[in-house]
C-alpha cells in the first residue's frame, strides 16, 4: 500500500514543471479530502443521499 508521503510525492511529480505552490497545495488538499472521505465511510460515519437531500432543504 502507498503511504501519503509517497502518493504525495507521486502526484507532484506529474505535475508541469511550471506548477505553482498553489497547485500543489490544492492537489495535496484534494488527495487528503479524498483519503479522509474514504476513512468515513469506512468507519461508518457518514449520512446517506436522503439524510443529504433533507438537510439540503432546509437550507
Amino acid at each position: 500500500m502507498e503511504t501519503l508521503r509517497e502518493k504525495a510525492i507521486n502526484v507532484i511529480s506529474k505535475l508541469p514543471d511550471f506548477a505553482s505552490i498553489d497547485d500543489i497545495m490544492y492537489r495535496l488538499y484534494v488527495i487528503d479530502k479524498v483519503r479522509k472521505g474514504k476513512e468515513a465511510i469506512k468507519q461508518r460515519d457518514s449520512i446517506s443521499i436522503e439524510e443529504l437531500k433533507g438537510e439540503m432543504g432546509s437550507w
